[in-house]
């Protein structure tokens, strides 16, 4: 007679004792092992062969249910986990999705954050330019945060997600001809942007006049100390860019043309990465070197290293505004710190028609065409062959001329520039609100 009280463990559970006495457990066995699982859950009544088979089956049935449950559950997580790796601070990469399939995959590699406007500037406005002439075409866009190696292999796997054409600013200048001769190999053209690509066959540049931006940096900074010399030769801190980009180089050129024989240089640095942090120890080594009162002007390669070296004077206790500092870029800290009186000058360098530029040239490489006959071309030799490039023209911004410059051409609003009481007084007083 069957128990009929409710069993302690689950039906699979008394199923697999019932197996036991299937297989030939006798009671004789169970008894040695004290109390058994039937004294549990009562002792099931005897079935025919047939209710067996049944039984056996049933179990089967879920057992094979289980085990593909199990499988299942083993894709997701290997597809999840093959989601999540590869990633981390060392770089980014994304994927701006083409309307359809068969679209044409454009690579854009910046090479470091620490600039504001690689995120702020040149990934928005040349996303926004080529959506606009190819609405179907996907972006696959990288940044290397300063590291030449991961540069190297998000060109490759740029490359292997099947990019048509790779827009590439190098984190170094010389090792990113092997990015190009992978490229070159696959068939895939390279456009080397803001900095210029060296010791391999790029098919376009597209950048500023750079030996021209430093020479408007020696030329800002040289007029600026001779009217306050009284005839003494000025004494200059030179804080460069990084030795890695071929653009430091163009810009120290430029400025050493201006400043040399008409100035004392009596420090000078070469800053790896263009870190502000590394920039500012530069500079209080400098001070300390020559002394507070042992300078008279910083000649800083763009406006990060001009706030690492604004930054150490104020730590030095001298008043930036008696040491006139050049920069470049027009970063937001920069044009308030010229308002301020802190930061004497620095570049503007519209990079909205550079950044529109690079993708008309990436749209046209891409679907196999020339390049737009709409830009005016020059030749630029990178030490293998006259490159066609695209050279803008960069301008000097000083107080007077940011509302004509960076405030007219829509790079920052009035609202972000002047966002202090002492801002917006400094704003007035310049004539831009």
């Amino acid at each position: 007679m069957r128990n009929e009280k409710a069993p302690l463990v689950s039906t699979e559970f008394t199923e697999l004792i019932k197996h036991d006495r299937l297989a030939g457990k006798r009671s004789s066995d169970r008894r040695s092992m004290g109390t058994s699982l039937y004294d549990l859950v009562g002792r099931p009544a005897a079935r025919s062969p047939l209710d067996r088979r049944e039984a056996v089956m049933r179990r089967t049935s879920k057992l094979v249910r289980f085990c593909v449950i199990l499988v299942a559950l083993g894709m997701v997580l290997a597809l999840a986990g093959c989601a999540s790796s590869g990633g981390g601070t060392a770089a980014t990469t994304t994927g701006t999705p083409g309307g359809t399939a068969g679209a044409v995959k454009i690579a854009l590699l910046l090479p470091e954050s620490k600039t504001a406007r690689y995120e702020t500037q040149d990934k928005p406005l040349f996303t926004a330019k080529v959506k606009e002439l190819d609405p179907t075409a996907e972006i696959l866009y990288s940044n290397a945060n300063q590291d030449a190696t991961q540069q190297q292999a998000q060109a490759d796997a740029a490359l292997t997600n099947g990019a048509k054409v790779l827009v590439l600013d190098p984190v170094d200048s010389a090792s990113a001809a092997s990015i190009v001769k992978k490229a070159n190999a696959a068939g895939v053209p390279v456009i080397a942007y803001d900095r210029l690509i060296t010791g391999a066959p790029i098919d376009a540049y597209i950048s500023f006049d750079n030996e021209q931006v430093g020479k408007l940096q020696g030329q800002a900074l040289l007029t600026k100390l001779l009217a306050s010399s009284g005839g003494k030769k000025p004494r200059v801190i030179m804080i460069n860019g990084s030795p890695t980009d071929n653009n430091a180089t163009l810009f120290k050129k430029g400025a050493h043309s201006v400043l040399d024989g008409k100035v004392d240089i009596v420090a000078e640095y070469d800053t790896p990465d263009w870190s502000p942090d590394k920039a500012q120890t530069e500079m209080d080594q400098a001070i300390t070197k020559v002394g507070k009162a042992g300078f008279d002007g910083v000649l800083a390669a763009n406006d990060g290293t001009g706030g690492g070296a604004i930054a150490a004077m104020k730590a030095a206790g001298i008043d930036p505004k008696t040491k006139p500092v050049t920069g470049q870029d027009a970063e937001l800290p920069a044009i308030q710190r010229i308002l301020l009186g802190e930061q004497y000058m620095t570049i503007y360098k519209a990079i909205k028609a550079e950044a529109s530029t690079a993708a008309e040239m990436a749209v046209a490489l891409a679907q196999g065409k020339s390049l737009p006959t709409t830009l005016t071309v020059v030749k630029v030799n990178n030490g293998t062959k006259d490159v066609a490039s695209v050279l803008l023209k960069p301008v000097t911004v000083m107080t007077d001329t940011i509302k004509a410059t960076v405030v007219s051409d829509g790079f920052w609003t009035v609202a972000q520039i002047a966002n202090t009481p002492a801002l917006q007084a400094a704003a007035k007083a310049a004539g831009i609100q």
